[in-house]
């Protein structure tokens, strides 16, 4: 049997022959034969297709600045398999990880486990263990057939819904969000963070009795300064800071998380909402970095469409003297045209670079999907870190590098800047 980290990660991703395989039925048999029952005194369930692991880390700092135990589940991860399970704030370290892989080996007998699916039930395992005041739980992909959804949550959030894994989410917003509204429970609150939801989510709501907050509509963002934003519901206002995390859509985030928190049996004492807001932190979200005097670098794991338009929204609404330059790489299942349509009008140079792994591309094959986007004469690299190397020697003062496209893009040029 595996003994360490690396080895138990390379073993779980054997032990199923696809990647995805949704259902909960595996899962289920395999919770039951490890007797996991509630992670956490108090649970959150967060899905969508943008802004889930934002609005965790919004949830995570707030109820730590209340003094809460808190543990956080999110995918994928950036660097390290260990940021996907955090306590109280700190990864949990290799070891923990090993003794609950082995545990979940142990109890799975011959039901074979998707790599996501033996992650999850690690995660809880390790969570049931800690005496956690709250545990928040991000959905790895749809929500109804997700590992996550095998636990009932007290809360469940669906940020956004829009185009991604159509391959088995279905192809319009409507399908998609009837997947997505799965995480919700009979006579729990549900919080929505758009104001015009899917119909098929209000909808599911209603069969089941789930009692839905929406953004716009239960609950509001109102700008104040340049320094500070109210979250107003009926009766009840909250003057907080911005937030540290840069971009106006984290201002949503933190509603959606605050609204979440609000709506727990337990309540936050008022401070904790400031105080997370302030505290809350994310990598390859918008990241910036000044590697070389007049030049900004930012990083961020926009993928689909939906989170292409919010990048350019923050682009164009933060111009610069110079040359907005991308370095664009995705998945082969991604809508890469879709994407760079979404930001033609803020992108004065594209270069593209290649990705490893088994839903990648080449940087010439992802060039060629790109043929008749704004795209399709982009300079190649075959890495990420060459393609930034060269964006960051062909750049001048007053010019800006936008990094993007997936997670493993962040990832590498979190590296390629000394972040790794």
């Amino acid at each position: 049997m595996p003994n360490t980290l690396p080895e138990w990660l390379e073993y779980i991703e054997r032990q199923h022959p696809r990647s995805i395989e949704l259902g909960l039925d595996r899962v289920r048999a395999v919770a039951a034969r490890m007797g996991l029952v509630a992670p956490a005194r108090q649970v959150i369930t967060v899905g969508g297709t943008n802004g889930k692991g934002s609005t965790v880390a919004f949830i995570e700092a707030m109820a730590r600045a209340a003094g809460w135990r808190v543990g956080a589940y999110t995918s994928p991860h950036l660097l390290r398999y260990n940021e996907r399970v955090r306590i109280d704030g700190d990864e949990v370290d290799d070891a923990a990880l090993v003794s609950a892989f082995a545990a979940v080996e142990a109890a799975r007998g011959d039901v074979a486990l998707t790599y996501f699916e033996f992650g999850t039930l690690a995660a809880l395992q390790l969570f049931a263990a800690a005496g956690l005041d709250l545990a928040v739980l991000e959905v790895g992909l749809g929500g109804r057939l997700d590992a996550v959804n095998l636990v009932d949550a007290d809360v469940a959030v669906i940020t956004t819904v829009d185009l991604d894994h159509q391959d088995w989410l279905g192809n319009d917003r409507e399908a998609i969000g009837a997947e997505k509204a799965g995480i919700a429970r009979a006579w729990k609150p549900l919080v929505l963070g758009e104001t015009r939801p899917p119909s098929s989510v209000i909808g599911h709501a209603y069969r089941v009795g789930a009692s839905a907050i929406v953004h716009g509509s239960d609950f509001f963002v109102d700008p104040v300064d340049a320094g500070h934003w109210r979250w107003r519901e009926l009766n009840f206002a909250l003057e907080l800071p911005r937030p540290r995390l840069a971009g106006d859509v984290q201002l949503r985030n933190a509603a959606v998380a605050i609204a979440a928190l609000r709506a727990l049996p337990d309540g936050l004492p008022e401070a904790a909402f400031g105080e997370g807001v302030a505290a809350a932190r994310i990598d390859g979200r918008l990241q910036r970095f000044e590697p070389r005097s007049g030049i900004e670098v930012l990083v961020d794991v926009a993928h689909n469409p939906q989170a292409a338009r919010t990048l350019a929204a923050e682009l164009a609404a933060r111009p610069v003297a110079g040359r907005t330059r991308a370095v664009y790489a995705a998945l082969a299942d991604k809508d890469s045209a879709g994407v760079v349509a979404a930001l033609a009008h803020v992108i004065d140079e594209w270069r593209v670079a290649g990705l490893t792994g088994p839903r990648a591309l080449d940087a010439d094959a992802f060039a060629r999907r790109l043929h008749g986007t704004a795209a399709e004469h982009a300079l190649r690299s075959v890495t990420v870190g060459d393609a930034l190397g060269a964006a960051l020697a062909a750049a001048g003062p007053g010019d800006r590098i936008v990094v993007f496209g997936s997670f493993h893009t962040a990832a590498e040029a979190l590296v390629a800047l000394g972040q790794g």
